[in-house]
């Protein structure tokens, strides 16, 4: 193989900038699971309700389309304090298993909700910008900015997490939920939070694959199972290992695309998820 090859300098290059756009979603569920000790398994259709929600603003609303990405964030935001509220704050105290099937309910409410009022049919916003050449390699212009925009949003949750109170207030209590409350944090007002952010970071994930995919009621399928498997692979509640993971899985299924076809890349996926959970149970970049 001829690792100068420009088709596979491409696939390496699509490799980590898918990565880029998995690593928002990560993020977001490892942090929801880091603070609140809950695995959102809703969480893919939260994306899809964002992805719904720019679609209706720009091409039913017509709004601009920076102006819809700019209000999906509060609109999945809320909906995911919703979630916290109505169902996940009551089974706090049950049994792990309650929580997964509460969360699992609410993604088949979601997919049914989303069918009812926008059908099954695939719906596209059209947008597309022009690739770059570098040699002869050709970037995909649209999954470049997503990529940019992903790295910027990775950036400014760091930097709210390291440099604000209520951040410092989420990383103490992820680290040792029994003490904080000791110290004058109150932790449900920090779960309400962390639910808020993760499900800001599900809307910015949605801004940024509504450009690449069409959106429709199962499309939470094509990346939900990928996003679990980044976070478990990097360690659940870990937001660095969740964040590498993202690339690594990112570049297996692009290098994967290039030697087959997609479905084979997704199996050679799976099968390296499944050989590193044999090897490292906790995760690949668990402590």
């Amino acid at each position: 193989m001829n690792l100068l090859d420009p088709f596979f300098l491409e696939a390496l290059v699509n490799g980590i900038l898918l990565g880029g756009v998995f690593a928002l979603p990560a993020l977001g569920l490892n942090l929801v699971f880091g603070v609140v000790d809950v695995v959102w398994l809703c969480y893919a259709e939260l994306v899809m309700v964002g992805m719904y929600a720019v679609w209706f603003l720009h091409t039913q609303a017509g709004w601009p389309l920076p102006l819809a990405f700019v209000a999906c964030l509060p609109i999945v935001a809320a909906l995911g304090m919703l979630l916290h509220l109505l169902v996940v704050r009551p089974l706090l105290t049950s049994p792990p298993i309650n929580q997964v099937l509460a969360t699992g309910g609410v993604l088949f409410v979601l997919q049914g909700a989303a069918t009812l009022v926008f059908s099954t049919e695939f719906r596209s916003l059209g947008v597309d910008m022009p690739p770059m050449e570098v040699g002869e390699v050709f970037v995909s212009g649209t999954k470049l900015a997503a990529f940019c925009a992903a790295l910027l949003g990775a950036a400014v949750l760091w930097a709210f997490l390291k440099f604000t109170y209520v951040g410092t207030a989420i990383r103490a209590i992820a680290r040792d939920r029994e003490v904080m409350p000791l110290m004058g944090v109150d932790p449900r007002r920090i779960y309400l939070i962390a639910s808020a952010v993760g499900g800001a970071l599900a809307g910015l994930a949605a801004c940024l694959l509504v450009v690449q995919l069409d959106v429709h009621p199962f499309v939470g399928l094509s990346f939900g199972p990928i996003t679990f498997m980044i976070c478990v692979m990097g360690g659940l509640g870990n937001m660095l290992g969740g964040f590498l993971a993202a690339f690594l899985m990112g570049l297996i299924i692009s290098v994967g695309g290039f030697w087959g076809t997609t479905e084979f890349s997704y199996v050679v996926a799976f099968a390296f998820f499944i050989l590193v959970m044999f090897i490292r149970p906790k995760g690949l970049f668990a402590r």
